[in-house]
């Protein structure tokens, strides 16, 4: 292949919005991360309207050219704050070619990010479009699966909860002194090996009750939120400071679906903080209209079950399953210690 992969440029927005356009669509010529949010409401080109529409200082976007022609692009989302890149769109058309131009741009995203400090590469794609392959040629490995949930517009979503029903409940909006209990919450849910590679650290939980998304999902780089949510619940009957769940709520902009995940222990019953967070997600769309009702996504790790089984009892189906990539650009050492000396 004789193309080269640079960064877009403004002049590049209309090509790249048809190649995104086709890149979602049942083209055996095209290659695409995958994600199963395809139809008119909810796929990827829908939710950008253009590749660069909702862009941010932070993002990148990447192309592949070959003989003035745009057959590829990479999007990706840098989190400064934790030096960690997220893969928010892959896709490249041409027959024969489209493995290979995706490989190359992750290959040059790899070098790029070297260069700038990158310690992590994250990315979330379905198992078919030869993904897989992809990710592990390029030395990214394999850590979990996320089924993502979605819950359509044809059931009106719930009231809203009062002020007495959330304290009954233990329900109260999240704050930076949580950071601890929120560290040991996703610790008692989350596997060890899990927990090694994801590496947060009490700053980032800190960041949860400002709009953070911790811990990140596979549909969170993706969604665009207008606000942002965080909301703990803590066991009525239980005198210690331990929460029992973590709720996160986004109100997407204009056509994107919005967004729900919950984090709880494997015996705390979540029918009721899901029925709340639907309710707050119905006052905040319906406040003045300016955030239409587009459905709810809802990701779910698949260690992180029965939470799926009360989502699909508030509504939700099942779309699809997606896998979990991560590349860590350093190379970890243990910490040095003093061991006892034996004679």
């Amino acid at each position: 292949m004789s193309g080269r992969v640079r960064l877009a440029r403004l002049t590049d927005l209309a090509a790249l919005g048809e190649l995104s356009r086709l890149s979602q669509q049942n083209n055996v010529d095209a290659r695409s991360l995958g994600l199963p949010v395809s139809g008119p409401r909810i796929g990827v080109f829908s939710l950008f309207r253009l590749p660069l529409g909702a862009f941010r200082p932070n993002d990148l976007l990447f192309v592949y050219e070959d003989e003035r022609r745009i057959s590829g692009l990479l999007r990706v989302e840098r989190d400064s704050s934790r030096d960690e890149w997220t893969i928010v769109e892959l896709d490249a058309i041409g027959s024969g070619d489209s493995g290979d131009t995706r490989f190359r741009l992750v290959q040059h995203l790899l070098r790029d990010g070297a260069k700038r400090g990158a310690i992590r590469f994250h990315v979330a794609c379905s198992d078919g479009q030869g993904n897989p392959e992809l990710f592990m040629q390029a030395g990214f490995a394999r850590y979990g699966q996320e089924r993502l949930l979605f819950r359509g517009t044809e059931t009106p979503l719930p009231q809203s909860w009062s002020d007495e029903r959330m304290k009954a409940a233990g329900i109260r909006p999240c704050q930076p002194l949580d950071a601890l209990p929120l560290a040991r919450l996703y610790a008692a849910v989350t596997p060890q090996p899990v927990i090694r590679l994801e590496l947060y650290r009490l700053s980032d939980w800190e960041r949860t009750g400002t709009g953070s998304l911790v811990p990140r999902s596979s549909l969170a780089p993706i969604l665009r939120f207008a606000e942002m949510e965080s909301y703990a619940q803590v066991d009525p009957n239980d005198g210690q400071a331990g929460l029992a769940a973590l709720l996160q709520l986004g109100v997407a902009r204009e056509e994107q679906p919005h967004y729900l995940k919950v984090l709880a222990r494997p015996e705390t019953d979540v029918t009721q903080i899901v029925d709340f967070g639907l309710g707050v997600l119905g006052a905040r769309i319906g406040r003045g209209g300016s955030c239409p009702d587009n459905g709810v996504l809802s990701p779910v790790r698949t260690y992180e079950s029965p939470i799926d089984r009360r989502l699909e009892e508030a509504g939700f189906v099942d779309l699809d399953t997606v896998t979990l990539f991560m590349k860590e650009a350093v190379v970890r050492v243990a910490e040095p210690a003093l061991v006892p000396a034996v004679r």
